[in-house]
């Protein structure tokens, strides 16, 4: 196939999809506010302290936690620590290349990194072992194994239900008070006080899609990532693309991402009640 060729596909496929959303109507079938299959596997990788499998459509997201003791920052001396990266391994995309992160990576992992944190996901003080001196350090990694679009509200899948499912070692202290060792026979779940999930609702033309597949990504004039607590506050926005919303359109939005974020918290639920009855 010649370039010219692909370019042309390229258009008519756009102009399928564009025409489409237009009538209210996707590709694969589905409303236009409508998320694709969801699938939600806690404790899929045995040996991490929390982990998770998140797939949405084709799209497919492991994320795993790692849990070690060190020194707090110091304007926050009596908070555990908690670090969020991102990967994209490079047979998930033709367009993912070998190497360190990129700037994408590094942007999906801030935000999921600001949701947790603005909504106090965890209560970090409580991670605390010597306050002062020694905490708990959290390594939240996030592998994107598979890209077929919207991969932030998957990866933001992946990483609340790790850290739902999460059981740390119980730190012990030494009679000197400052040795501070695992114990990893007696595990502990985190000190949980929220959950949040990330919606990712796209604009085309003056119509709104809820999770976007790798085509539709393609005809986005701009997207806005909203990520939600389960009783509906909002801990923050990601704008993306070069398009722009009213504010009219942005409300609007917000509306249909609280109404989608349900979808996303029953499959979190769900996947946690499977394993508590284990």
């Amino acid at each position: 196939m010649t370039p010219s060729n692909q370019r042309i596909v390229s258009k008519l496929k756009r102009s399928s999809i564009v025409s489409l959303i237009k009538k209210g109507l996707r590709v694969d079938g589905r409303k236009l506010d409508e998320y694709r299959e969801i699938t939600v596997i806690p404790n899929y990788i045995s040996k991490a302290e929390g982990s998770a499998y998140a797939k949405i459509g084709g799209t497919l997201v492991i994320a795993g936690l790692k849990v070690g003791i060190g020194t707090p920052y110091p304007d926050m001396p009596n908070s555990g620590v908690i670090t969020v990266n991102a990967e994209f391994v490079p047979f998930a995309s033709p367009t993912f290349e070998p190497g360190p992160p990129d700037e994408n990576a590094i942007e999906l992992a801030r935000v999921i990194d600001r949701s947790i944190r603005e909504l106090h996901v965890i209560d970090l003080e409580k991670l605390a072992v010597v306050p002062g001196e020694k905490v708990y350090i959290l390594w939240l990694d996030i592998y994107v194994f598979d890209h077929d679009g919207n991969l932030l509200d998957a990866s933001m899948l992946a990483a609340i239900t790790t850290l739902l499912s999460a059981r740390i070692p119980k730190a012990v202290v030494k009679e000197n008070g400052r040795i501070v060792e695992l114990d990893k026979e007696v595990r502990e779940p985190l000190p949980i006080m929220n959950k949040v999930v990330t919606v990712s609702v796209g604009k085309v033309n003056d119509k709104f899609i809820v999770d976007p597949n790798i085509d539709e990504e393609q005809v986005l004039d701009c997207r806005l990532a909203v990520s939600l607590s389960e009783d509906g506050k909002i801990a923050g926005m990601q704008k993306m693309g070069s398009g722009t919303f009213t504010t009219e359109e942005v409300i609007e939005a917000v509306k249909l991402a609280k109404k989608a974020s349900k979808t996303l918290f029953s499959k979190i639920n769900e996947a946690l009640k499977k394993i508590e009855e284990q």
